[in-house]
């Protein structure tokens, strides 16, 4: 969509929506909606790249759509503080420059992020409680409290010339929450009454028949479980759920255990929690003090339930942390769902457990885990209670989008669009329709730079991950002849076993191409390189079935 295609539909009565992060995906959260020649982004997120992507663990939208017109950009509302809402923040708020706001809560975990990444006195932020309301130009925004894994997570009633949208963020139904309020029906049932054009709305769990599951209910199994065990107790878990901090240190003192945090993500939501007013009768030791306790007098919180190479979990079973160990007879309670694409780390990470001889138990055979996100039953509450003229599936995979579709049609919902990255779906006026298709991408932080996914270092990493490295020296004299014979480095291609021969077959190979090349045409150095580079890649799928990354250094005497 060109820049001043945008600003004439914007400028009109349209009320547009153009996801750039979370539709067809589960993460990287980014949602953008237009009015009056004005832009409002919904929060900025960022996912995990897991084991497909070497040397990089984070991905990030594109954000280059709004960039280019954040002039017109009002400001950044972000719902909770899960990262896949807000780990974007530090990386691209420099490109965007907008005002941030955000709950006390989820402020008070961005700030940190904010710190490291030296914006700290750049962003502004402004506090808004959940079930307050403030303006950005044409858009009416308020908070409606609803229950997640997270405390202060918050629907967004957008209120506009042509109409009002509900943005409900991540939520379940939870009458039990155990940490924070219950969800705001009562809201929302006068927003059903005020009525609403569209509903924007989390499908996570619209495969998944029934409800969610309270963390009160969650909280009896841990406290049985923990009870079971002789040992050292692990549960790991989501670092955000403040809820299932709250519940490790019920089962610790319901079973005489100290109870401790492992990982510097959990003491950060500990921290967070403590500051705006959550948590205040909850005490946990660190991790050198809990590895002098007795192992039966110990449960232990950790991160890593994901297998996240870096976690606090795979340190202690790589056998690298410097205070905690699991012994044969310790129990590992994996407190949360397998998230789709790391299963294959997770079971590795749990058969490593067996092999130390631990106990490791998972919701595959236990009730360990409650979900943040609304099953079936309480996505039908929610149509029942706002009864949106659209319905609009986002947060989640092609089949969870789809699921959800079929469920709101279910529930008379007059309009259901399915929209994808960059969809730009125009609400108001007239029926919701899909006007166009834009540009959109990921964003990989490699170490500390941001690169596109697609660019050439990734596809270069790639290829050598798949196909390893070849380096070819020459040196040619004055008269365009080898002065030595080529020299040859390889990396990821060679075992020692038969290593000289086959590098002597490559090296006999880029001698022939070399001197098959006319004399004249020695003097063009990209000639002469592109020849060798052709030879080295010809010879080693003759005798690997591989195509090395090669390079070629050509010095002339």
């Amino acid at each position: 969509m060109t820049k001043a295609k945008a600003a004439r539909a914007t400028a009109t009565r349209e009320l547009l929506f153009l996801p750039l992060g979370g539709a067809g995906e589960i993460g990287m959260n980014l949602s953008l909606y237009g009015c009056g020649g004005k832009w409002l982004m919904v929060d900025l997120g960022i996912t995990f790249a897991g084991e497909v992507m070497p040397g990089v663990e984070v991905l990030m939208p594109d954000p280059a759509f709004i960039v280019e017109r954040r002039d017109d950009l009002l400001g950044l509302v972000l719902t909770h503080a899960h990262e896949d809402h807000l780990g974007a923040v530090p990386h691209l708020w420099p490109r965007l420059k907008c005002p941030v706001y955000a709950s006390p809560f989820t402020a008070a975990v961005l700030r940190p992020k904010l710190f490291e990444a030296g914006l700290a006195d750049q962003v502004d932020i402004t506090e808004v409680p959940v079930g307050g309301a403030f303006e950005l130009g044409p858009f009416a925004l308020e908070f409606v409290t609803l229950t997640h894994s997270i405390p202060e997570s918050a629907a967004l009633i957008i209120r506009t010339p042509a109409g009002v949208v509900l943005h409900t963020g991540d939520w379940k139904l939870d009458p039990n929450p155990l940490v924070g309020p219950v969800s705001d029906e009562a809201a929302l049932n006068r927003l059903g009454e005020e009525g609403v054009l569209a509903m924007v709305c989390d499908s996570t769990n619209a495969l998944r028949p029934g409800e969610s599951g309270s963390e009160a209910a969650l909280r009896e199994s841990l406290i049985e479980l923990v009870g079971r065990a002789k040992e050292r107790v692990v549960i790991a878990c989501f670092a955000s759920n403040v809820a299932r901090l709250a519940t490790v240190a019920a089962a610790a003192a319901a079973h005489g255990r100290h109870a401790a945090l492992v990982g510097r993500s959990l003491w950060r939501i500990y921290e967070a929690a403590r500051e705006t007013g959550y948590l205040s009768e909850v005490a946990f030791l660190n991790d050198h003090d809990a590895g002098l306790l007795p192992r039966d007098k110990v449960l232990l919180a950790c991160t890593g339930s994901q297998g996240e190479p870096r976690s606090a979990l795979a340190r202690i079973v790589a056998g690298d942390h410097p205070h905690v160990a699991l012994d044969p007879g310790d129990t590992v309670i994996f407190s949360s769902r397998i998230i789709p694409g790391n299963e294959r780390v997770i079971f590795r990470l749990q058969n490593q457990l067996v092999g130390l001889g631990v106990e490791v138990i998972s919701e595959r055979t236990h009730f360990v885990h409650v979900s943040g996100h609304p099953n079936q039953d309480e996505l039908r509450r929610m149509y029942q209670w706002v009864r949106p003229e659209v319905a609009v599936p986002v947060h989640g995979e092609r089949r969870h989008l789809a699921a959800h579709a079929e469920l709101a049609r279910a529930c008379q919902v007059p309009q259901v669009v399915v929209v994808e990255n960059g969809s730009l779906l125009r609400l108001a006026p007239g029926r919701a329709e899909i006007v166009e298709q834009v540009g959109t991408g990921r964003l990989a932080l490699d170490g500390t730079k941001l690169i596109a996914v697609d660019g050439a270092v990734l596809k270069s990493r790639y290829r050598m991950a798949r196909n390893g490295v070849a380096v070819a020296t020459l040196v040619l004299d004055g008269g365009g002849r080898l002065a030595a014979d080529p020299q040859l480095t390889v990396h990821g291609l060679l075992e020692a076993e038969g290593e000289d021969e086959i590098k002597a077959e490559v090296i006999a190979a880029i001698r022939r191409a070399v001197e098959a090349l006319p004399v004249e045409s020695r003097g063009d150095g990209e000639r002469v390189r592109e020849a060798a580079r052709l030879a080295v890649r010809r010879a080693f799928n003759e005798s690997r079935g591989k195509r090395p990354l090669t390079e070629v250094h050509l010095v002339r005497l």
